[in-house]
């Protein structure tokens, strides 16, 4: 268990932006950030970080909290897994106790194979450094290949010994389950023999972009010729190749430092790249590229240069990976080196200087790119030509942007010297295709507009009650501690014996206003999340003078974390959607606070009212004549209750 005062001093260390920032590109947007959602897919920012409140909100999904739960939800950390997590980044010392074996027992199944994957990089590695068959193959091909020791551990790789089950067995005897072992991939079980996946491979682990290792990437070294050269971890509950890229760990915050992310093949490109001292490269291991990889670098940044080998038939097996990048609306450039060349033999053999200024002189845009490589094949065909032209045209055809779309046609129209009115008619018939296709796989989706209709007939009520306890605990977060002067209408009899409201004024804190006249009414919360943190609320602005809304948020469990924050996001949400810029000005509650508290609470008595009315009424329906009169009283009273209510609110009944 983690120690109270090292949780504290995490949350008062921990800056929300800096840590969000390492997953999402943020950008400034008032006295908040603003970035693509982490949680979806989307083109426009909905996910907002307010660095005052120390919270953030995705308004596309619905989640929110605090810099922990979004640990915890984007990286599936558990809560002390999170706490360590920003305590590394801070080098805040970490003071816990030692857990018990029914605490580790307790562990789910995910977190099991997050510490099977660790103990296998660590064991990978010790092999690698320590043992004699460890250093004579592994570290000599890695020091062969040009790599550093400070490089070798920086990436953790490691060497699974040339032995059957090595491996399996040390995890075992050290306390490890074999059925994660075979889970993650790293244990081969075959009736009631095991062995290692990964025999005789040099090991690259294969790391989130927190640095959790989820896989690992082997590569044999002997020339069998039934073995494949690359071998991946099988796909897991932790490991899901298409959404991984190599690298990204460590290439995240230079990523969004140049905005730019150089994209190539290989783990051994990645590493000596970064080595010569280019650090936002990653790689999709060998793997065709994915929508979810390229999503990755999207949060970010939007400019993606892919790099290709000197070999025309690599390059053309990889550009169709383009039109991928391009429909998620991303910058494409491409660069290719010399024949024989790769990313990680041209790294190798330059400096930094030398590497950056090629690529810097030889990416060119995709379309230029594309063009030159085709026209190769094309040469005097015009029919080749004409399927060149269209392809190209296929490729712009993904661009969401119309006014990039235009510009990349005038563009193709200069090189491949055709005009742009035949262009833009290809565009127009292939995006009509692409429109007609998605309409059919959407019909093809669709049931019954019979059954449809059925559905919106059955939509819940909107439930009024909720909205208005939601209200108070958004009052009672952003203006709880505040004084203000408040009117109450109190009824009295005048000498002719006929009852008038007269205005009474005084002076009180938010929260007590709340909290007396819900005592009064003896109003309780209906919804369980907001009764939760309306007791918890009160307790505090009681008993803390200098309440704050992120200590509070520190302390409630993530589940509630997520309705909170959309209340204390809800003004942000007007900033993002940039209301302002469109004439639509949000009325700030500040302005008027005692007016808003008040209408709150006379809104939810007219709706208890209300109910109670309705109540009562249906009573009458099934009771007897002389019991339908105390009804019909109670109803009376209540009716002449709610009349002042309205009067109080301003609205005529």
């Amino acid at each position: 268990m983690i120690h109270k005062s090292t949780i504290d001093t995490v949350f008062e260390t921990a800056r929300l932006e800096e840590v969000i920032g390492d997953f999402v590109q943020l950008k400034k947007s008032g006295s908040n950030f603003k970035g693509l959602s982490p949680f979806s897919e989307e083109r426009t920012p909905s996910f907002m970080v307010s660095p005052v409140k120390q919270i953030w909100k995705d308004f596309s999904s619905g989640k929110g909290g605090n810099v922990v739960a979004f640990l915890m939800e984007h990286e599936h950390f558990t809560y002390p897994e999170a706490i360590k997590y920003l305590a590394k980044k801070y080098n805040i010392e970490i003071e816990e106790t030692e857990q018990t074996d029914e605490q580790k027992e307790q562990a789910n199944e995910r977190e099991s194979m997050y510490l099977v994957s660790e103990f296998a990089n660590t064991f990978f590695q010790n092999i690698l450094h320590k043992s004699e068959q460890g250093k004579a193959i592994g570290l000599s091909y890695f020091k062969e290949r040009g790599f550093t020791t400070e490089t070798i551990q920086k990436f953790g790789l490691g060497y699974s010994p040339d032995t059957w089950d090595a491996f399996t067995s040390e995890a075992i005897k050290k306390g490890y389950k074999l059925e994660f072992l075979e889970k993650t991939g790293l244990t081969i079980v075959k009736e009631e023999k095991q062995f290692d996946r990964f025999k005789g491979r040099v090991m690259f682990p294969i790391q989130s972009m927190s640095g959790r290792v989820l896989g690992f990437g082997g590569r044999i070294l002997t020339n069998e010729k039934k073995a494949a050269k690359y071998l991946n971890s099988p796909e897991s509950d932790i490991y899901h190749k298409s959404k991984v890229l190599y690298g990204i760990y460590h290439a995240k915050q230079s990523i969004a430092k140049e905005d730019n992310c150089f994209l190539v093949e290989g783990y051994t490109d990645v590493i000596q790249f970064h080595q010569t001292g280019v650090k936002n490269v990653v790689s999709s291991s060998g793997t065709a590229l994915t929508s979810d990889q390229i999503r990755l670098i999207n949060r970010l940044t939007k400019n993606i240069t892919v790099l290709f080998d000197g070999d025309a038939a690599g390059m053309r097996a990889s550009i169709r990976g383009i039109d991928l990048i391009l429909e998620q609306g991303m910058n494409v450039k491409v660069c290719s080196f010399p024949d024989g060349e790769d990313p990680d033999s041209f790294a190798k053999q330059n400096t930094i200087e030398e590497l950056t200024a090629y690529l810097e002189e030889n990416a060119q845009d995709f379309i230029r790119f594309k063009a030159s490589l085709l026209q190769e094949e094309s040469k005097t065909d015009p029919i080749k030509k004409a399927e060149l032209v269209r392809d190209m045209v296929a490729s712009i055809a993904k661009i969401p942007d119309v006014i990039k779309r235009e510009i990349y046609v005038q563009e193709c129209s200069r090189i491949m010297d055709i005009s742009e009115d035949v262009l833009f008619d290809t565009l127009a018939q292939i995006r009509n295709v692409d429109v007609k296709d998605q309409r059919k796989q959407q019909k093809q989706g669709e049931k019954p507009l019979e059954v449809v209709k059925q559905q919106v007939q059955q939509q819940p009520k909107i439930n009024e009650q909720n909205g208005l306890e939601k209200k108070i605990i958004e009052i009672l977060l952003l203006y709880g501690t505040h004084e203000e002067e408040f009117e109450d209408l109190v009824m009295k009899e005048n000498d002719e014996g006929e009852l008038f409201l007269e205005p009474e004024l005084y002076t009180t804190k938010v929260f007590e206003k709340i909290y007396l006249d819900l005592q009064d009414d003896e109003i309780e919360f209906t919804q369980n999340t907001f009764k939760e943190v309306y007791k918890i609320l009160i307790d505090q602005l009681n008993q803390q003078e200098d309440f704050k809304i992120e200590h509070f948020i520190n302390q409630i469990p993530p589940e509630v974390a997520y309705e909170i924050t959309e209340i204390m996001m809800d003004e942000e949400r007007h900033a993002l959607h940039r209301w302002s810029d469109m004439e639509i000005h949000v009325k700030k509650k500040e302005h008027s606070v005692s007016q808003y508290v008040s209408d709150t609470i006379l809104n939810l008595r007219r709706y208890l009212i209300n109910e109670k009315i309705n109540e009562l009424s249906q009573e009458v329906k099934a009771q007897n004549f002389e019991n339908n009169l105390n009804i019909l009283e109670d109803i009376r009273d209540y009716q002449t209750l709610k009349k002042l209510l309205y009067r109080k609110l301003n609205r005529v009944i």
